[in-house]
């Protein structure tokens, strides 16, 4: 009951057709918009994806027309040449639950369409169908995952299918998804049969196709073999000159037209010219669009029909400027999505790509910098035009930039994903004012910083700041989530666009430290103690003693200190100091500076004349005349030297992780764990606090134990509740008020007979206050537990980051402190060791000052139930092991806090491919 996937046809266009989108007359009760989506093809162009209703039926019956009759046979084993009004009325009028058909639409066509259908509790039968023209897009797969996601929703775990044997193609969809797929042959019908639930194999299989598309969506723009701009003007000053000349001087060697509304010259500044882009007579793959903000819907309508494969919109007056430019951008990245267009901008300085053969400066920017290995993406126009100068001043190569302005449809995301497979990039830096998608950025990122190292800048994070004209989810989690969010996904992050440069200077030319030994050789000591200072600051060590020479050092003298610690096997890292002696011998001693570094697997690195770049004496030149892999680059001084090498040698620690595995953990009933959420949210809609009973139940589906605590409002119920315990208790006070006050004893530990407990009763409630009204202060009766150190593991549902995990030892200096690590599930086994070790307290837990040191296995343990449980079951928006008691063996958790509520937003990082 499917169509195949053919080979891919290329070449599509869409001229003539009306305005994208054609809008619902209303959408029909039930109908879920959280399915609709932007996704991107196969080849790279976009389309709109959605829930069908019954005002499709003319959609779908102009689509049917355009299916072959052999399509038509694989979908219904027999010659359906058309759709009867009951067939039409079928397909278009579902319940959105038991039954769901999901439309792929280009334009204002229909191009594909998937639907299931309940057969069992659990069981439903899937289906699709593909216009010809565009099969082997990858239709079959984006359908297969948005349906199972939908369905998974609904409670269907299994999908059944009917294909026919020579339907090779469709089996293949099913079979390539990542699934365990069971096939039988009955009747001369294959049955394929296979449970929907994400696994391993199945996410990796959506990350490599997601990784495919999106790169190749980036291509279209980066690589394009003709260009328009669409505003060019002959008038010095403007922006569509600037743009246009850039284009032109910047070496593009493809085809280059001018668009102007006004003009009737046949050239502007000989570019050859036309009145809209309609009337140029060639393909245009990509638009650099600078025309008044409220003109850019037209000029996307006719970029549309011209068949353009790709927007750079440097117009400003969009978001950035308020709720009127708001709704123009989102109508602006709707029309081109819909089109199969993806756009940079609004408000953007433009693209660059370097590349042989390419030579592209669609910017605002006159500086067109040298063929590299480092690319970068920023957000800011005004800070890109200054970073582009700064590259150019210190002689680093460019691969590829991006300016993406209000980010409103490329973003970083996007960028990281096409630099992930660009053989031009070695080193990817970025400059963040804002996070659209922190999950799917801290996916992508760790992917591609497992290849590439990959700096990042992010501003606004004291703040929480965002820029106008930038639309993102507001977090309300403290700014550190955002440095370790960098460190889980092995970004090395950095202060300032200096220190930026830096660590992309020394990653772009030396390769990468192997430890943290570095030997200094150097003819300054004072020069020398501040690089030992910075070294001990930054955890690097010293290998042996620095080779500090005479001021007057010779070349040889440089020679055989260089020789002596490159061929040392405690030495990971050399850093080389040279200030110029009265007799100046820079040549000689430059020339063995880099013999001594060429060839060596170990990064060198100097402080030579104090010099901010490559020198010209240290540099390997490139086929470009620029400095290779090899070159030396120096740094104005030690302390910007060392400090790039510490960010480089964090990085390489973090690649050669070796215990990087989510684990797989035993008891876990995530099923039964979700059924227990939807019948709460049952009995309260509106979410609560969950009670001690309710706790329990919830934290055992994850094989989490908590020591049970009996309230008590009297000290004869106290009693008769230790004597039932069999005393070695403790009496504690739970009321939120009275928690981890430092002048308070909230807790009285080792009651071991009855005088013990009214004791422990008198003292504590005239402590508190509450001796006539002991249920003030909420007591409990508790079973003591080992001695050990009180730790405190949280979980919290951010609307922008999803979930969060945090991690710190208990007390009220360490709230004040802010003493937290933080991680987003899921957990690998060495993100759950950083958040253990990365806390100021650590110390406490390995036997600080002569203690036991405590099973750090099971706090380990512990983050991960919580991190699977939090992963899993978005609906617990806040839970907290808020006093964990972890001994020499084993973790005792004494007091829990959860909230269930309803999901408002969804997480922005589904299973299923989508643009966000």
């Amino acid at each position: 009951m499917t169509s195949p996937e053919e080979p891919d046809t290329a070449g599509q266009t869409l001229a003539g057709l009306p305005l994208a989108g054609r809008p619902l007359a209303g959408r029909p009760d039930g109908y879920p918009v959280e399915f609709e989506a932007d996704v991107v093809l196969r080849d790279g162009a976009t389309a709109h994806l959605r829930p069908i209703t019954p005002d499709d039926a003319e959609l779908l019956v102009e689509f049917y027309a355009r299916v072959s009759e052999q399509s038509k046979y694989y979908r219904f084993f027999a010659p359906y040449p058309q759709l009867s009004d009951r067939d039409v009325a079928r397909f278009t009028q579902v319940d959105y639950h038991d039954r769901l058909a999901l439309i792929v639409t280009v334009a204002d066509a229909m191009i594909g369409v998937g639907r299931y259908e309940r057969t069992g509790r659990r069981t439903a039968e899937v289906a699709f169908l593909i216009e010809d023209a565009h099969q082997g897009r990858g239709l079959g797969q984006l359908l297969l995952e948005h349906l199972a996601q939908a369905a998974r929703e609904h409670g269907i775990t299994r999908f059944v299918a009917e294909v026919l044997p020579d339907n090779r193609k469709m089996i293949t969809v099913f079979t390539e998804a990542g699934y365990k797929v069971a096939r039988e042959f009955e009747d001369g019908v294959i049955m394929v049969e296979f449970d929907i639930a994400p696994t391993d194999t199945s996410f990796s299989v959506m990350q490599a196709r997601e990784q495919r598309s999106e790169a190749l969506s980036i291509a279209r723009l980066l690589t394009p073999a003709s260009v328009a701009v669409i505003g060019a003007s002959r008038r010095e000053g403007t922006i569509g000159n600037a743009l246009l000349r850039n284009l032109r001087d910047g070496g593009f060697p493809g085809r280059l037209y001018a668009v102007n509304t006004d003009t009737k010259a046949e050239e502007i500044d000989g570019v050859p010219a036309y009145g809209t882009i309609r009337d140029v007579d060639d393909t245009v793959d990509l638009a650099v669009v600078a025309v008044p903000a409220e003109a850019v819907v037209d000029v996307v309508l006719d970029c549309a029909a011209k068949g353009v494969r790709g927007l750079v919109v440097v117009s400003s007056g969009f978001a950035e400027v308020g709720p009127e430019g708001r709704r123009r951008q989102r109508r602006l990245v709707g029309l081109a999505r819909s089109y199969g267009m993806r756009v940079i901008g609004p408000n953007a300085l433009g693209v660059i790509n370097t590349a042989s053969g390419v030579s592209l400066n669609a910017t605002l920017s006159p500086l067109m910098p040298s063929p590299g290995r480092v690319a970068f993406f920023c957000q800011s126009g005004a800070l890109g035009v200054s970073i582009l100068a700064d590259m150019v001043g210190r002689g680093l190569g460019l691969s590829s930039f991006v300016s993406a302005g209000n980010r409103a449809d490329v973003s970083g995301n996007d960028l990281m994903q096409y630099w992930y497979s660009d053989e031009s990039t070695e080193v990817v830096l970025l400059y963040l004012e804002s996070l659209g998608n922190p999950r799917k950025f801290s996916r992508v990122a760790r992917r591609l910083a497992r290849r590439k190292p990959v700096i990042a800048l992010k501003s606004g994070r004291a703040t929480q700041g965002v820029p106008l004209g930038h639309t993102v989810r507001r977090s309300h989690l403290p700014a550190a989530t955002v440095d370790s969010l960098f460190r889980q996904s092995g970004l090395i992050g950095v202060d300032t666009t200096g220190e930026l440069f830096d660590v992309a200077q020394l990653l772009a030319h030396q390769p990468l430290p192997k430890g943290r030994r570095v030997a200094i050789v150097s003819n300054s000591d004072a020069l020398t103690l501040l690089a030992l200072d910075t070294m001990a600051g930054c955890g690097l060590d010293v290998a042996g003693e620095p080779h500090t020479l005479s001021a007057d050092a010779s070349a040889t003298d440089f020679s055989e200190a260089l020789t002596a610690v490159i061929a040392d096997d405690q030495v990971h890292s050399v850093v080389v100091i040279f200030t110029p002696p009265v007799q100046s011998n820079v040549a000689e001693v430059a020339q063995v500076l880099a013999a001594a570094a060429a060839g060596s697997d170990k990064p060198v690195l100097s402080t030579f004349l104090a010099s901010r770049s490559v020198p010209e004496q240290l540099r390997v030149p490139d086929e470009h005349g620029g400095a290779a892999r090899g070159s030396i680059p120096s740094f104005l001084s030690p302390q910007y030297a060392v400090g790039a090498l510490a960010k480089a040698t964090q990085y390489a620690e973090w690649r050669q992780r070796a215990d990087d595995q989510i684990p797989v953990l035993p008891d876990i009933d995530s099923a039964g764990a979700e059924d227990f959420v939807q019948e709460f949210l049952q009995r309260h809609p509106a979410g609560a606090d969950l009670d001690d009973a309710d706790r329990q139940r919830l934290l055992s589906f994850y094989d989490i134990s908590v020591l049970p605590a009996f309230p008590v409002l009297s000290a004869d119920e106290a009693v008769a509740r230790a004597a039932d315990l069999g005393y070695e208790v403790i009496l504690k006070a739970t009321a939120e008020q009275w928690r981890m006050r430092p002048d308070l004893a909230d807790i009285w530990r080792h009651i071991h007979d009855e005088d013990d407990m009214r004791e422990a009763w008198a003292e504590m409630t005239r402590t508190f206050g509450v001796a006539s009204d002991p249920a003030r202060a909420q007591f409990v009766v508790q079973k003591m537990a080992p001695p050990g150190v009180p730790v405190v593991i949280s979980a919290q549902e951010d609307v922008a980051f999803g979930p969060v995990v945090s991690f710190g030892l208990s007390g009220v200096a360490t709230d004040l402190l802010g003493d937290r690590s933080y991680r987003m599930p899921p957990l690998t086994t060495a993100d759950a060791a950083e958040m253990v070790r990365e806390v100021r307290a650590a110390p406490l837990l390995y036997g600080y000052r002569g203690s036991d040191p405590v099973d750090i296995a099971a706090i380990e343990n512990l983050l991960h139930r919580v991190s699977r449980l939090t992963l899993e079951l978005e609906e617990v928006v806040r839970l907290d092991l808020r006093s964990v008691l972890v001994a020499a063996t084993g973790a005792t958790v004494l007091d829990t806090t959860i909230r269930i509520a309803p999901n408002e937003k969804p997480r922005q990082d589904m299973p299923a491919r989508r643009l966000t």
